[in-house]
């Protein structure tokens, strides 16, 4: 991926990179990324620019969501996000209400972002081949954001709703919500049953 995105003209490219043996391969093999190396966990890095950029990787699979939450943390910067990620991961941040793959990063990313699933990639694409299928999705911001109580409120409910997923949304979001309002059918719902306009209705009425 480097070696193409380096080629692009006019580009203003920084590559992050953890592992010591990878650092030191990029710096021989691409002299121009001298000096714009970041070797640092992704995790840990703060904005690499100080105004719109956009973010392309390979993610590691054993924290691409926590990547995608600290993209979010960017989203006011980052307008597009193309990644490789394990398919599972990719077709839950890609998925639909009422489906199983349906939960909290689905939320939160389509909260802020579209997100289009482009196409698989078979484990013989890699050498070597690991056990499972990869997915690449697109990110692009929307232009404009769901109205919500405050952009906290909406985590925390998001989070709590999904962590009983199960059980019908009064049993929750208990203490979130006034005993009147928790009577209503839409407290009946489970919480893949609501919609991203939904989480963000129910933020005016929380506690």
């Amino acid at each position: 991926m480097t070696k193409y995105l380096v080629q692009l003209a006019d580009i203003d490219f920084k590559a992050v990179e953890l592992d010591d043996e990878k650092v030191a391969y990029l710096n021989a093999t691409y002299p121009t990324l001298h000096n714009k190396i970041i070797h640092q966990s992704f995790l840990e890095i703060d904005a690499p620019f100080e105004g719109s950029f956009t973010v392309i990787g390979n993610f590691p699979y054993n924290i691409s969501s926590q990547i995608l939450f600290k993209v979010l943390d960017w989203k006011d910067q980052v307008p597009i996000v193309i990644g490789m990620f394990q398919k599972e991961v990719a077709e839950r941040v890609a998925a639909k209400p009422r489906s199983k793959a349906y939960g909290i990063i689905t939320v939160l990313i389509q909260a802020f972002y579209e997100v289009e699933y482009l196409f698989d990639v078979p484990p013989e694409s890699f050498n070597p081949p690991p056990k499972v299928m990869s997915g690449v999705i697109r990110l692009k911001r929307k232009e404009k954001n769901y109205e919500v109580k405050s952009e906290k409120y909406f985590v925390q409910l998001v989070k709590l709703a999904f962590s009983q997923r199960r059980k019908m949304l009064r049993n929750p979001l208990k203490g979130m919500f006034d005993t009147e309002v928790l009577k209503e059918e839409l407290f009946s719902k489970r919480a893949e049953e609501l919609s991203i306009e939904d989480f963000a209705a129910l933020t005016f009425r929380m506690r």
